[in-house]
């Protein structure tokens, strides 16, 4: 019987864009995989090549169908092309719903484009645990430009910032998506906004609207700014306005890396990290240690004799942690 390979054994292979050993490693770090921890920090000392473009927006807006043109016009440009489609899984099941990837034919068979769906598992934010490590991989593994799809929940989305360079959002004529951005501050998170199904009646209008209320939103403001995220219309279906697209995620990268914005954002993004992963080590100490002391303190709370803020200080006490006044 063969020996699984360990994950230390697959770092080489991904550095050599070794299709099986990615989807391997892939596997591992949405799992968690402890035995796959040394590998990842590994990967993570080669990357930092790939530009990361976050695509999202509500629900029906077309972005799988867009993702899809968009890695297909950057394959044009002969250039490699790591997808993660993030799929809302049930809070019961944890199964992912994985019927949009179909849409993703075009682009599957092409030996220069990778696409993974990662199920949500109920995160919070769009994104699913090991995202960002999915990144990574693809990054190490040679993947010129990585685009992250996410679920399209609304005002989480604005998670996405924390994850990529460059972050697109997909508006669609017909959702009210107007009133949407103003709601979930997606004017404030979008470097670029594509408004998709551009062959509707009313894509002009809501091209015109969403110029509309970026120029507002500068006037309320009250300040000057380096570059207005411009609006591109799009429809897919007809190839319409994609290479369009893709020339503003060039044009983004290139005002990030010479205005030194590339950095910045770099930097914050490995800043939201270390905190996320603090988050899901400090969760993954509570449940570790939750048998027999959450019983207790949940007979407490509900006799009002402690708050929750007493009881998550109980908690950390009990793992080795003291929160500070």
């Amino acid at each position: 019987m063969m020996r699984r390979a360990s994950s230390l054994d697959l770092v080489d292979a991904v550095s050599a864009g070794e299709p099986r050993a990615i989807a391997r490693m892939l596997s591992r770090a949405e799992s968690g995989a402890v035995e796959a921890r040394s590998a990842l920090d590994l990967i993570y000392q080669r990357t930092g090549r790939a530009h990361v473009v976050g695509i999202t927006g509500v629900p029906g807006s077309g972005k799988s169908t867009l993702v899809a043109k968009v890695a297909a016009q950057f394959r044009t440009r002969r250039r490699k092309v790591g997808i993660i489609a993030i799929d809302p899984s049930s809070p019961f099941s944890g199964g992912s719903i994985l019927g949009d990837r179909i849409r993703m034919g075009e682009v599957t068979g092409d030996p220069g484009v990778f696409v993974r769906s990662m199920a949500t598992r109920g995160a919070l934010g769009g994104l699913a645990r090991g995202t960002l490590e999915a990144v990574d991989i693809l990054d190490a593994a040679g993947y010129e430009v990585v685009i992250i799809e996410t679920v399209g929940v609304g005002q989480d989305e604005v998670d996405i910032v924390r994850a990529a360079h460059t972050t697109v959002v997909v508006s669609a004529p017909g959702l009210g998506d107007d009133i949407q951005a103003i709601k979930a501050g997606v004017l404030e998170i979008a470097d670029i906004h594509a408004v998709s199904k551009g062959d509707k009646p009313e894509a002009d209008k809501t091209v015109s609207d969403l110029k509309g209320m970026l120029g507002l939103g500068v006037a309320l403001a009250g300040r000057i700014v380096g570059r207005l995220a411009p609006v591109v219309k799009t429809c897919a279906p007809k190839n319409e306005g994609i290479a369009e697209l893709v020339e503003a995620i060039d044009a983004h990268r290139e005002y990030l890396a010479s205005s030194g914005e590339l950095e910045q954002r770099r930097q914050a993004i490995r800043e939201r990290r270390t905190l996320k992963a603090a988050e899901v080590i400090l969760h993954d100490e509570f449940e570790n240690h939750r048998e027999g002391r959450m019983a207790a303190l949940l007979a407490e709370l509900g006799t009002g004799r402690i708050s929750p803020q007493t009881a998550a200080r109980r908690l950390l006490a009990h793992v080795g942690m003291e929160a500070s006044e």
